[in-house]
């Protein structure tokens, strides 16, 4: 215990560019390690960037796909795993570098044969959660973690975008949450925001309209407005009408913004849900596949004063949610064929056994196939997993609570489990 304090205490008084470079140190010190790297996901969720670092060995790594290579597979699995080095008696510790469901990347740590006990894998673990919190704290002060992520030039546009959102993955007691944006290092108007507290969660999925800063400017003005209008603790049919003001009044009509706005209660899995635009809802439930049919309302920033009304549906412990923006169900292949929603209901099949954080890319992958070519158009994909709060032991339903044995449908009339099934 009193190494892991002492292991704290130097990574938290490091400078915020050497948080590598001082656990270097200390595991080098504390556990013979002879090599230790960090590498993050880039934007694109394609490889693994190694870190600049002041040791020359660790400088020499080179990227790691994040499909196929040892630590690719740890990521994927967000397990330690472990690699034989060659010719020699040494073992590569693989270990996630993973803040509340966000995957940032994995440390590498090579330790002699003798030390690579399950204690020291332990501590590696340790270490590397520790590793990811003050990644985040440190990114205030330096640019040196987001450079690492970028396997090229981020456009200008895409760079103010990526630093609207919340994180790429969120998990919690109540639900995970998993969002990817393509193409990762040219979007321009496609978004996501969330936020939780005790009693809700509240969840944004944007589409503006324009090309390049344009929509970039346009988004940051919708994204700033709702979480001013959410801050201020009203409701979710008063944030939309606040941020179609505020959109109005800069354009006048001229540009606007697509938006599904949903708050979720988590004590219950009651959702209300503004629909103003284009983003598309779907659930899974058990093996059945729809879209949510809502009812339609002006975008935001469309015209001026609008106002907008909330609906209502049930989710329940085992249901998926799955957001997608125009670039997902518009694409065309070669041939001009929609993508359409025959082809994304396949597509969230075929990835209903993987966890929320690795579907939406999985699903672009699926997009990426069919349409075989380069598009200019964003496509935005989140996946809500909902496994609602559990009772605490003892506690008795109240009065008048829903029949457990009657599952509600979105729309919010009952239904049994042969209709969804069926």
């Amino acid at each position: 215990m009193t190494q892991r304090v002492n292991v704290e205490r130097a990574v938290r008084a490091a400078a915020p560019y050497a948080l590598v470079d001082a656990i270097r140190s200390l595991l080098t010190e504390s556990h013979g390690a002879t090599y230790v790297q960090l590498f993050l996901a880039d934007y694109g969720l394609s490889v693994l960037n190694p870190l600049s670092s002041l040791d020359p060995l660790a400088d020499a790594a080179q990227p790691r796909s994040i499909h196929n290579s040892p630590e690719g597979r740890a990521f994927g699995s967000q397990e330690p795993r472990e690699q034989q080095v060659r010719l020699d008696d040494a073992v590569d510790h693989h270990l996630p570098v993973t803040v509340r469901g966000e995957r940032l990347g994995i440390l590498t740590v090579r330790l002699p044969g003798e030390r690579s006990t399950p204690e020291a894998v332990d501590d590696l673990t340790h270490v590397a959660d520790l590793l990811g919190h003050e990644i985040l704290v440190a990114e205030r002060d330096t640019d040196v973690y987001r450079r690492a992520r970028r396997v090229s030039r981020l456009t200008l546009a895409a760079e103010m975008q990526w630093q609207l959102l919340p994180a790429r993955a969120c998990t919690a007691a109540e639900y995970a949450l998993g969002a990817q944006l393509e193409s990762a290092y040219a979007i321009h108007g496609d978004n996501f925001d969330w936020a939780a507290d005790s009693e809700q969660l509240t969840l944004a999925v944007t589409n503006g309209m324009d090309e390049g800063i344009q929509a970039s400017l346009l988004t940051s003005l919708a994204v700033n407005a709702l979480r001013n209008a959410r801050r201020a603790g009203i409701g979710i049919a008063d944030q939309a009408a606040l941020a179609d003001q505020a959109l109005y009044g800069q354009y006048r009509g001229a540009s606007y913004v697509s938006t599904l706005l949903l708050r979720f209660e988590l004590a219950t899995g009651r959702v209300e849900v503004v629909d103003a635009g284009s983003p598309q809802l779907w659930l899974q439930r058990g093996r059945t596949v729809e879209r949510i049919g809502l009812t339609a309302q002006f975008p935001l920033g469309m015209f001026e004063e609008s106002h907008y009304t909330a609906q209502e549906f049930q989710v329940l412990p085992g249901d998926r949610l799955l957001f997608v923006s125009d670039g997902v169900y518009d694409a065309a292949s070669p041939l001009g064929e929609a993508y359409g929603e025959r082809a994304l209901a396949r597509a969230i099949h075929s990835t209903s056994l993987l966890p929320a954080a690795t579907v939406p890319r999985a699903v672009l992958r699926e997009l990426a196939d069919y349409r075989e070519a380069e598009t200019t158009d964003d496509a935005l994909v989140l996946c809500l997993d909902w496994f609602g709060r559990q009772d605490p032991p003892g506690r008795q339903d109240p009065p008048g609570r829903r029949d457990p044995s009657v599952r509600q449908h979105p729309s919010g009339r009952p239904e049994s489990s042969a209709d969804l099934d069926g």
